[in-house]
């Protein structure tokens, strides 16, 4: 049933679309410092995800990880799709353009599993939840949680468009 819940996106309202435009901007003002947290902690959790970044594959330890310039521009450029996402969130079209050229990007060029923007929406939920204590109530939980799906949504369709096997 889980699988199923996360395939479909619900409609974010405009007040949820309020609550996640009013936390990211406080999360984007330390982007490169979330971003990095956020990839360590995925890389900690999910260490298999590391085998599609030849830069940093072999880091075991954390430190090691957060000193990377090449870890650090990845989740600039992580921490820049998801801006770029919440700063459209009333344009669909828009939503739809960014994620689904992330998703080829990973399917065509990079190679990578799916599962893991599933695996990597969860993680930065719970860091968001950490370093936002005060911001993240239940309703922020909720519309997070409807902000993670729709990323996992559009980025998978954009997969199941370029033919992707696994």
């Amino acid at each position: 049933m889980e699988i199923e819940r996360w395939e479909r996106s619900e409609e974010i309202s405009e007040a949820e679309k309020k609550v996640i435009q009013e936390i990211w901007s406080r999360v984007y003002a330390n982007c490169e410092d979330v971003g990095v947290s956020i990839l360590i902690r995925f890389f900690v959790n999910f260490p298999s995800a590391k085998q599609y970044f030849s830069q940093f594959k072999h880091m075991e330890d954390p430190l090691e990880m957060e000193r990377s310039l090449q870890l650090r521009k990845h989740a600039r450029r992580v921490m820049g799709a998801i801006n770029t996402v919440v700063e459209n969130l009333n344009d669909s079209e828009k939503v739809s353009s960014v994620l689904a050229l992330v998703g080829k990007a990973h399917a065509l060029k990079h190679k990578v599993e799916p599962v893991y923007f599933k695996k990597l929406t969860g993680v930065m939920l719970e860091v968001i939840a950490e370093e936002y204590p005060n911001d993240f109530t239940p309703e922020a939980h909720g519309a997070w949680t409807k902000m993670k799906t729709l990323i996992y949504t559009h980025v998978t369709a954009a997969y199941k468009e370029v033919g992707w096997a696994q």
